[in-house]
């Protein structure tokens, strides 16, 4: 599921900024991004993220932001500036290139402006701790509020399947007259009438009709319906759950539609099998 949560705190010389989003994922796959001054603490928060999000691939970002740049800095290493300067003039020879604002181009090189890597405090660490929580708590938020939406989309795909299957309840008994009507036309035209033994039909028709009988599966069809919405109402994560069920559901759909036989009841089926696509997608959404 995706997820979003950003907060930032100034307490004047530094800021602090946490932003946490998702995307959807299978399984926790958390990619920790910290300032030097914070790193030992990374075991720390995969284990707090762990506990708190429960799936999708996470990015985590603290930073933090210097407000006043030359309290951090240490000095300048001349040595390697020299260095850098030397072969700038070199290489600018070579390519008979001006050489202008070469001590410019040489400070932005690396380590030659040396900053200071002080370890952060336990006070700065509380500061970024309470900053993460309520960052998880946007993001928990964010979550929730695209899960509502989610949780209203599938009821009404599900109403939908079952409103269709209601509809198959009243076809299905023409379903049997129609059945029987063009067995018994296609064995007058092939043998004649008065050659038919009617007690052998009927047991050919019997045979026939309940071999093509639906009931079994509307009734599982009916339940499996429930007990998604009865699982929708639980508070736990059951994406997966879901996802069973829903493969549940495809099964007796696919099974009345190879037993429908009938015009009016293969529309519906086609009707339940569109809705059943879209339950799926969302499905991929769902914790």
């Amino acid at each position: 599921m995706t997820g979003f949560g950003l907060i930032s705190q100034d307490l004047g010389n530094v800021k602090y900024t946490v932003e946490i989003k998702s995307l959807n994922s299978k399984f926790l796959e958390l990619s920790i991004k910290l300032p030097r001054a914070f790193s030992e603490k990374e075991f720390e928060l995969r284990n707090e993220c762990s506990r708190t999000i429960e799936r999708g691939k996470v990015n985590l970002s603290i930073t933090t932001e210097q407000n006043d740049v030359k309290n951090s800095a240490l000095g300048i290493d001349v040595v390697l500036l020299q260095q850098y300067l030397q072969q700038l003039k070199e290489v600018s020879a070579k390519v008979n290139q001006p050489a202008d604002n070469l001590l410019q181009l040489a400070l932005g090189l690396p380590d030659v402006v040396k900053y200071t890597e002080e370890k952060a405090s336990e006070d700065e660490w509380k500061t970024v701790t309470q900053l993460l929580k309520k960052a998880v708590d946007a993001f928990q938020q964010f979550r929730l509020d695209e899960g509502n939406v989610l949780e209203n989309d599938l009821k009404f795909r599900i109403s939908i399947i079952l409103e269709n299957l209601s509809k198959v309840e009243v076809a299905e008994p023409e379903r049997i007259i129609t059945i029987k009507e063009r067995l018994n036309h296609f064995l007058s035209e092939a043998v004649g009438r008065d050659n038919i033994d009617q007690n052998r039909f009927e047991q050919e028709l019997i045979y026939y009709i309940d071999k093509l009988d639906i009931t079994e599966e509307k009734i599982r069809l009916k339940t499996h319906c429930d007990y998604f919405l009865e699982t929708l109402k639980s508070p736990d994560a059951n994406g997966k759950k879901l996802g069973f069920i829903a493969q549940e559901i495809g099964r007796e759909v696919n099974t009345l539609g190879s037993k429908a036989n009938n015009a009016t009841l293969q529309k519906l089926v086609v009707g339940m099998k569109e809705e059943l696509e879209k339950i799926k997608e969302q499905l991929l959404n769902v914790l």
